[in-house]
């Protein structure tokens, strides 16, 4: 069979989860389009240096490094593979209705920041979708000072640029991901002040002392926390639960935070506050999918929790296919499980999209893993729950929507008023999500705020803006001059 005639897998997102699911997708015999908005492959979690860094020793930054260093090259060196940096899909075409086929793929390649962008269109016989998460982050006072980062992007910063985004930095939010960051931050040379839990450890040691036999099999990432209590240990670097970063000050810029006991609904315990000087703070509480383009493609999502209607992920089967006609979904768009688990369902993903066999005799165990790491995602988010009280923080001042400025008592009065019942009055009344990032990172913030006077069940059902993504024709910005262009098609082959 020539390479035209084989069958087409088109792979959005170079991370963990898409390399694998390239790697598996061209061991199945298929031909991969593998593109990836960054210069290089490996998402957040294998983030390096530029080219012109020459660094000698790139594997010190990354856990897991000879892993993912051979599944690179073994991708990126591959015949059948093309692979496409700095590309971005604006949109998912999706087929006329009784069409059973994937959603053709609107691509812009080139700097985001350049002029010379060009245009093309794949019509894949499969798509795997693997965009990964971004950082979710509560609003507090100060939190809009310069100083103040996500975790991510400080992480971002210290492994892909050698920059540290200050000297005395403390580290807040909720989950295991703050662990790697202090890591990260400390190794290039930031002095980490403490890193803050918000859950007491109460709430954390009943969320992962649940079924507690199951935990013999998870002993890769008991060997890794243990590293990291090691690390801080090393550098007198605090752990402090039920503790969480409630205000930001600092006059131009942050330099100083005020931190607070919390109880288990991340009430402010009162008089437990303390001040402590800083010139930058990390926060995260956790991560929330990127899913514009599983949305753009009709998949179905699923929502874990009933009482969190906000949080969905992509609905997929043992497969890892979504309810889309060859769509596959894999990574944290279909739950927020780490790397590992990441990988195992790109692998899953790739074989199936490239045609392999399905009862392949090494399914077994990725499927097994799968399970397992499905698993550990419960485990972790009951461990690392959001509080419900944690708006007891905010100040009528204080910035919900970023882009657009609003503050949360803007939005409270918007949402009390006899017409600002629907989704749309509040939003055009305030603007909140109408900015740049189309409510990507206020919406699950402005939802939970306007579900806080009662149940987000009666909030969805009064009509209240509600994190649930949309379809979005435009999935990413794209310049009026790119679409007047002709696009370049798959059959003109420009890899």
């Amino acid at each position: 069979m020539s390479a035209d005639a084989r069958r087409h897998v088109v792979v959005v997102g170079a991370g963990p989860a898409g390399l694998a699911a390239a790697s598996a997708a061209l061991r199945a015999g298929a031909r991969v389009t593998l593109l990836d908005a960054a210069e290089r492959p490996g998402g957040q979690y294998h983030r390096t240096p530029p080219e012109e860094f020459a660094a000698a020793h790139p594997e010190r930054l990354h856990r897991g490094w000879r892993t993912f260093d051979r599944v690179r090259r073994h991708v990126l060196t591959h015949p059948r593979c093309a692979w496409w940096p700095e590309s971005a899909v604006w949109a998912l075409e999706r087929p006329d209705p009784g069409e059973e086929r994937p959603p053709r793929v609107h691509v812009v390649r080139g700097p985001a920041d350049g002029a010379g962008r060009r245009r093309h269109v794949l019509d894949p016989d499969a798509l795997v979708l693997a965009p990964g998460a971004h950082d979710r982050v509560l609003p507090f006072p100060g939190w809009d000072l310069p100083g103040v980062y996500t975790a991510g992007a400080a992480q971002a910063l210290a492994k892909g640029e050698r920059l540290v985004v200050g000297d005395q930095v403390v580290i807040a939010g909720s989950g295991p991901f703050l662990l790697p960051v202090a890591e990260s931050l400390l190794e290039a040379g930031s002095r980490v002040v403490e890193v803050l839990e918000a859950n007491p450890a109460g709430t954390v040691l009943r969320g992962w002392g649940r079924r507690p036999w199951e935990l013999a099999s998870y002993t890769g990432k008991l060997a890794e926390l243990a590293e990291y209590a090691a690390l801080l240990a090393r550098h007198r670097v605090p752990y402090r639960c039920g503790r969480a970063v409630v205000e930001a000050r600092g006059d131009g810029r942050v330099e100083e935070v005020v931190t607070a006991r919390l109880r288990p609904d991340w009430s402010v315990v009162p008089g437990s506050e303390r001040t402590v000087p800083v010139d930058a703070v990390c926060v995260s509480h956790g991560f929330t999918p990127q899913l514009e383009l599983p949305v753009a493609a009709g998949c179905a999502l699923r929502r874990p929790d009933p009482a969190s209607p906000a949080e969905a992920f992509v609905e997929v089967d043992g497969d890892q296919r979504t309810t889309s006609p060859g769509v596959y979904a894999a990574g944290e768009i279909t739950g927020i499980a780490g790397a590992p688990a990441a990988r195992t369902e790109g692998l899953i993903a790739g074989w199936a999209a490239g045609g392999g066999a399905p009862d392949a005799p090494e399914l077994v165990p990725l499927r097994r893993r799968r399970d397992r790491d499905r698993a550990f995602a419960e485990r972790l988010a009951a461990a690392h729950p959001v509080g419900a009280a944690w708006h007891g923080w905010l100040r009528p001042d204080t910035v919900v929507c970023r882009c657009e400025g609003t503050a949360y008592g803007a939005l409270r009065r918007a949402a009390g008023e006899p017409a600002g019942s629907s989704a749309r009055a509040v939003k055009l009344t305030t603007r909140a999500g109408l900015g740049p990032c189309q409510a990507r990172v206020c919406g699950p913030t402005v939802a939970r705020l306007l579900a806080a006077g009662g149940t987000p069940e009666a909030a969805a059902a009064e009509g209240l803006p509600s994190a649930t993504p949309h379809h979005r024709p435009l999935a990413q910005p794209v310049r009026l001059g790119e679409l007047a262009r002709r696009p370049h098609t798959e059959q003109e082959r420009e890899h």
